[in-house]
């Protein structure tokens, strides 16, 4: 079987991978690059389990062709955090219970975080709107809301910190 070869950036990394041309993002990120935070849900771009962003905007890795991906800026859930710093989503999402089986939740985390790129101060009902592709079993998604919204505070709160601290 032919296999390709492209160039890409995953997690602010610079990377080259070989693969068979018909596999997923998905497939390249778990199999090819070992990345095992991106989940198989559906398979069939339901469910939101496999969501990654690319180029910034969240896409359904599972949709997604690998080759797609050549010349592209893929992050994953594994590329959230700063090190051993968690992004201020991965906070509230612990501290508020929003995670509770965690196979939704890279998913989730990721979209929201492209949400909160777009439009840093989301009503609960962009929220909604922008997570209503993720789907998750056990939290009810009250929690998730409210870990999104309790996020926009850390991070405003954050930024406020760093503007009197570069004073």
């Amino acid at each position: 079987m032919s296999k390709v070869s492209i160039a890409l950036k995953v997690n602010d990394e610079e990377t080259s991978v070989n693969f068979a041309p018909h596999k997923t993002l998905l497939e390249v990120l778990r199999e090819d690059l070992g990345l095992m935070g991106t989940k198989h849900g559906c398979e069939l771009g339901e469910c939101g389990a496999c969501a990654v962003l690319v180029n910034g905007k969240p896409v359904l890795s599972c949709l997604f062709l690998g080759v797609e991906a050549e010349g592209r800026h893929v992050q994953t859930i594994e590329g959230m955090a700063d090190g051993p710093v968690l992004h201020p989503l991965q906070e509230a999402f612990a501290d508020l219970g929003a995670a509770q089986c965690g196979y939704c939740t890279p998913g989730i985390l990721l979209t929201a975080k492209a949400l909160l790129a777009e439009k840093p101060k989301p009503t609960r009902a962009e929220i909604k709107e922008a997570l209503s592709g993720n789907l998750c079993r056990c939290t009810g998604y009250l929690q998730i809301f409210e870990a999104v919204e309790d996020a926009v505070l850390r991070i405003a709160e954050s930024n406020s910190k760093n503007e009197v601290a570069a004073q």
